[in-house]
């Protein structure tokens, strides 16, 4: 007889946001429409986020969403989103304690 083993705790690979290209996490806060979105980030300032065609077409960014942006470097009150992470995702990066107090909500 084979002994079946206890999972061990897994580890999920996620994409964290790449200090040397000025990406950051955010809190997507309120949706403005027109795929723009005001955000909180992680250095403590609210922007005006836009949704990219990409993103818009394969998957929803609502409002309480974890994301990374990157701010535009003409405008620093206007950034991109980068990438969308799903709820599970955001509890697990909660977790392992890599979000920003600020934005740690969880």
């Amino acid at each position: 007889m084979y002994k079946k083993e206890e999972p061990s705790e897994e580890y999920i690979r996620l994409p964290l946001p790449k200090k040397h290209k000025n990406e950051m996490f955010a809190i997507a806060d309120r949706l403005l429409g027109g795929s723009r979105m005001n955000v909180i980030c992680a250095d403590g300032k609210s922007r005006m986020a836009r949704i990219p065609g990409r993103m818009k077409r394969r998957q929803r960014v609502r409002a309480g969403d974890l994301v990374i942006i990157k701010p535009w470097d003409i405008q620093d009150e206007k950034a991109d989103i980068v990438f969308r992470y799903r709820r599970t995702q955001s509890i697990v990066l909660s977790r392992r304690k890599l979000l920003p107090e600020e934005i740690d909500v969880f």
